[in-house]
């Protein structure tokens, strides 16, 4: 029951990310990015393509120098920084499933190359780095959620190359977090961390490539 009470508050005061912006309940910014690099920064920009209502990363980033933490990345440049947000899109990976180690990461609280979070959506879930939930704060990257349990963490996110849904869902005051897949009623991946409260959202990759379209963003901006 916990949760699916995990993030009550936010729910009711975000309501469905389906609502239009002329709908949003007084306070929070609803923010649609278009597929356009004036409403997104890559980190390498030659690594990715804007076309068909989609961002691309069309090719494996290379790792930074620098604490461990995912090679390559667009942060969405529109709108305020949020505190508490739903994040919605869908997300595919496009590198062939024989690779086992492939991923897709949700960024969130973005502060600068060194110190954000981001939720890691993976066809693996046996190893430390991947399908859970991260911070970077100066250092490497620390998983902090709920479901690992030192050998094995949620159940695998994405195990093809079609389209999934997506939805993270971040409380600032409490630091809770949830990720759903595909529409599920209960979060694959939860979290409670509080080292950031509000920053930018993105998406990007370790060292796989893929996409996601239909952002949509709607939250309290950051205070």
């Amino acid at each position: 029951m916990r949760r699916r009470t995990l993030l009550t508050g936010l729910v009711i005061g975000l309501c469905a990310t389906a609502i239009p912006p002329a709908s949003a309940a007084p306070g929070l910014v609803v923010v649609r990015p278009a597929a356009t690099d004036r409403h997104w920064a890559p980190l390498t920009p030659e690594k990715w393509e804007f076309t068909a209502g989609q961002v691309v990363m069309t090719d494996r980033g290379v790792p930074p120098e620098g604490p461990r933490r995912p090679f390559e990345y667009a942060i969405v440049r529109k709108g305020p920084e949020f505190g508490s947000l739903s994040l919605t899109g869908e997300v595919r990976i496009d590198e062939p499933v024989t690779r086992n180690d492939r991923d897709v990461v949700l960024i969130f609280n973005y502060q600068s190359p060194t110190r954000f979070y981001y939720a890691h959506l993976s066809q693996d879930n046996t190893i430390y780095p991947h399908n859970g939930i991260f911070v970077v704060d100066n250092a490497d990257r620390v998983r902090i959620d709920d479901q690992w349990d030192g050998t094995t963490g949620a159940p695998p996110a994405i195990g093809d190359t079609d389209w999934h849904d997506v939805r993270l869902d971040y409380r600032a005051q409490r630091g809770e977090v949830a990720v759903y897949v595909d529409g599920a009623d209960e979060p694959l991946m939860t979290a409670t961390d509080t080292t950031f409260s509000g920053g930018r959202v993105g998406f990007g990759s370790f060292d796989n490539y893929g996409r996601v379209r239909g952002v949509t963003i709607i939250g309290t901006p950051a205070s």
